[in-house]
């Protein structure tokens, strides 16, 4: 069997597991081989309990769940919510992205999709391997807003991703101060031997987990945040949240009213921006007098034509 199949498999079974715990092998069994069925040919086979065991392995192996088995309710399930793993569920997403496109591979009359890449991938793997061994790196670095390229050295921290470009939180040895590197900027990676002495990035990475995008905050505490859309946009924010901090307060016919706890930052105020007429900030009014005068300076700009 192809990469691919084993790969829908093992999207097939944790979903199914999402959907319904505790499915008798028999269960299992039958909904792979219905599913299967309308993916590929090549995919379709017999299922034997060694295999599907083998899949568990595999499961385990790639994205860290655990799949048992309960005598008392004699079936299967995930011993962990995947809900709470984030990089599970970028995982689970890339395999749904990739089992369709190797579906759809000769439908390109009726598939489209954007060329565009996610620049600076291929740093990933050398930059995770510097993280988990604490090791200071090199690099060549381009700030847009200077055109200049400087050289840096700094200890790796975590990586983040935002809105398909990745990002390196590394400490600048320059000036000892946390920033954040977009790998699409960052070239002649040199991974060197020193090692750095192990700090707890606990607190840096819930200052960045309430942040909308990758702009270090400023403030000391996030803010809880009160916005408004009408009907029609709101439908898209239920559909695809703004932070996952994000909480309904109501629902009307004539709005859609959410709350966030984030920082405000550059990048926070850019996609608010972005809605227009459609969203008015309720909350705080220091946001809402931001949003304000940076909607009259754009209409000041069309005003000069």
């Amino acid at each position: 069997m192809s990469k691919r199949g084993y790969i829908s498999r093992y999207s097939l079974i944790i979903k199914k597991l999402q959907q319904k715990p505790f499915c008798s092998y028999e269960d299992l069994k039958s909904h792979l081989e219905f599913q299967l069925q309308f993916m590929d040919e090549d995919l379709q086979m017999g299922y034997s309990k060694r295999t599907l065991q083998r899949d568990f392995k595999e499961i385990y192996s790639l994205l860290g769940f655990q799949i048992e088995y309960s005598k008392r309710e004699k079936g299967y399930y995930i011993s962990e919510a995947i809900n709470d793993n984030a990089s599970a569920q970028k995982m689970m997403e890339a395999f749904d992205v990739f089992n369709a496109l190797g579906i759809a591979q000769d439908m390109s009359p009726f598939v489209q999709t954007q060329k565009l890449p996610a620049p600076g991938t291929e740093n990933l793997y050398g930059l995770l391997h510097a993280i988990r061994n604490r090791l200071v790196v090199r690099f060549t670095y381009e700030k847009f807003e200077e055109e200049i390229m400087t050289q840096r050295t700094a200890k790796p921290y975590f990586l983040k991703e935002f809105r398909n470009r990745w990002y390196l939180i590394a400490e600048d040895e320059k000036d000892d101060v946390v920033k954040s590197f977009a790998l699409d900027r960052l070239s002649a990676l040199d991974i060197s031997n020193r090692k750095y002495t192990a700090v707890d990035t606990t607190l840096l990475e819930q200052r960045y987990r309430f942040c909308f995008g990758i702009v270090g905050p400023n403030d000391k505490e996030p803010k809880h945040i009160v916005l408004s859309f009408d009907p029609l946009q709101g439908k898209y924010i239920k559909s695809l949240p703004l932070h996952d901090t994000q909480q309904i307060l109501s629902d009307t016919d004539d709005e859609l009213r959410i709350s966030l706890y984030i920082f405000i930052t550059h990048d926070f105020i850019m996609e608010l921006l972005s809605f227009g007429q459609n969203l008015r900030v309720l909350q705080p009014k220091s946001l809402a007098n931001r949003l304000k005068k940076e909607h009259q300076k754009s209409f000041e700009v069309y005003g000069k034509g």
